[in-house]
């Protein structure tokens, strides 16, 4: 592929087209409108597509725009992916990593393993660009709508006002065909960073805009590096505070430049510039070709509450992180993850609206976990005092001798799950020497089943999860059909499910998350463990 073509190859993946919604003679009412057409939107439409539930998402543009941006997906983003039918494209095409390296000047001070156990579907991260996480989604949604799916794409439909009422929400809309109106009785706001429907409805973020910049160069070039994530404090080929090493499909390498706060963005951008960093960094003698270069600012902050009556927000449109640890974008699909089946059951009438509050609860949680690791990344990659970073170089001079030290290191704590713990629906754990990865509130851990993997079974529905013991094959609950899922206490499973049990049974929510454990199957018990977990108790 050309390199000019190399990020517009997702580009125009709806566009515009006349709907019928714009001949109407009043405004059509949606069950749910999505705005913003990025990797959230699309995700929160495909989560809702595929339950059945008619979903119509509005773009200002036509697809994806240019440039790799968002680049390591973790293991949980894939393992969602694998749920909505596109994780295998997203595997094929993006590069496996789970090692990393940390350097200080030109020493190797340590490396890790983000995933040392076997028996996994998927690896820690791939890194794969946006344009092309995004084009799998927009694959998958093409491929459900062949199925019927009502999921409605629509390409430059920028919403221009919102008018937010007591049971939906009023759109204004232009087009190229001129302005329309329709109503939707839920609103997700997907639409980043900048979200021009969080500023319509007068609310903002808090928290914090970090002092330093980053310099993002794109380059494809012949190297011997391996793929694994490398990070310097301070290198020796000083083009930068710090600078980070990844490698990407199609030949291509991303590497990061700290460039400090007090600098001239435009002159830092000359090509010239750009040129004279990376031939410091790579040598006199590596070839290579500049793709996309840009510089961003650090800034961890989110929004005081995600729902607002019948408008939610997820993403980066309700919270942002810094880059390093990559948790915005993989945060963001697990957002998706939390909001998609809550409200799929609160619009089947099988749940209450309350139980969108728990989506509210759960992710701000998320948010500030992330925030939290986030921050403290930043703060050790770019010490604000002396002493500070006399301390940081210090841990690193540890280190690279010492293992006691090494969890001190922070080049960036990457994205891991979070676990809901002690949130109103998870039960009290009831599982005596049950794991701990596995308790109430917890993501659960794949792990080989058959010829394929337990996840494979887990997740859209709740499933009733029996290891070493014996479940119905379903249950009728309130309405819902509990499915029953009985397994063997093999090797991985028991370590991951049983701990010192001898048996166990788990209610998994449909994200894959465990709602209560038990020794053994009790009705009652479910029963009641269902209710609350739909916000029912």
């Amino acid at each position: 592929m050309p390199l000019d073509d190399r990020y517009q190859l997702a580009f125009k993946l709806y566009p515009y087209e006349r709907s019928t919604d714009q001949d109407a003679s009043a405004p059509v009412r949606h069950p749910v409108v999505v705005v913003g057409g990025g990797p959230i939107g699309v995700a929160t439409a495909l989560d809702l597509g595929l339950q059945g539930i008619p979903v119509v998402l509005l773009d200002d543009h036509e697809g994806v725009g240019q440039g790799s941006r968002a680049i390591c997906f973790a293991k949980r983003t894939l393992e969602i992916a694998h749920r909505y039918g596109c994780g295998q494209p997203m595997l094929d095409k993006g590069v496996i990593w789970n090692l990393g390296k940390v350097f200080h000047d030109d020493r190797q001070v340590y490396e890790f393993n983000l995933l040392p156990e076997q028996g996994h579907r998927y690896p820690a991260f791939i890194n794969l660009q946006q344009p092309y996480f995004e084009r799998f989604l927009v694959d998958r949604v093409r491929e459900a709508q062949a199925q019927d799916a009502p999921i409605d794409l629509r390409g430059k439909n920028r919403v221009q006002a919102v008018e937010v009422k007591d049971d939906h929400v009023v759109l204004d809309i232009t087009t190229p065909d001129g302005p329309y109106r329709i109503e939707a009785d839920w609103l997700i706001g997907c639409d980043g960073a900048s979200s021009p429907l969080r500023k319509m409805m007068g609310l903002d973020f808090e928290g914090r805009v970090f002092e330093d910049n980053f310099l993002i160069a794109d380059i494809t070039m012949k190297a011997d590096f391996p793929t694994e994530r490398w990070f310097w404090f301070e290198p020796h080929f000083k083009s930068g505070d710090s600078a980070l090493l990844h490698k990407q499909p199609d030949g291509v390498w991303r590497i990061d430049f700290q460039l400090g706060w007090d600098i001239d963005r435009k002159e830092e951008l000359k090509e010239e510039n750009i040129r004279r960093r990376l031939d410091a960094m790579l040598g006199p003698d590596v070839d290579y070709e500049l793709v996309w270069t840009s510089i961003y600012t650090f800034q961890c902050r989110r929004m005081k509450r995600f729902r607002h009556g019948r408008v939610i927000f997820a993403g980066d449109a309700a919270h942002q992180v810094s880059p390093f640890g990559a948790r915005g974008a993989n945060s963001g699909i697990q957002d998706v993850d939390n909001l998609g089946w809550k409200l799929g059951l609160v619009l089947n009438e099988k749940a209450p609206h309350s139980l969108l509050d728990s989506y509210d609860a759960e992710r701000r949680y998320g948010a500030d976990e992330n925030i939290l690791n986030s921050s403290r990344s930043t703060d050790f990659i770019t010490p604000k005092s002396k002493i500070s970073h006399v301390f940081r170089n210090v841990v690193l001079d540890l280190a690279e001798h010492h293992a006691f030290a090494r969890p001190l290191v922070n080049s960036g704590r990457l994205s891991v799950p979070c676990v809901y713990d002690g949130f109103p629906l998870n039960t009290p754990d009831a599982l005596p020497g049950g794991p701990a990865r596995t308790r109430p509130g917890a993501p659960c851990p794949d792990a080989p089943l058959g010829q394929g993997f337990l996840l494979d079974h887990l997740g859209r529905d709740f499933v009733l999860l029996g290891v070493g013991a014996d479940v119905q094959d379903q249950l009728e609950v309130d309405g819902m059909t509990l499915r029953g899922l009985s397994v063997p206490a093999d090797a991985d499973i028991a370590d991951r499910y049983l701990g010192e049990a001898s048996g166990a049974v788990y209610l998994i929510r449909p994200d894959q998350h465990v709602a209560a454990r038990w020794p053994a199957f009790d009705e009652d018990l479910v029963r009641a463990a269902l209710a609350r977990a739909i916000g029912k108790d």
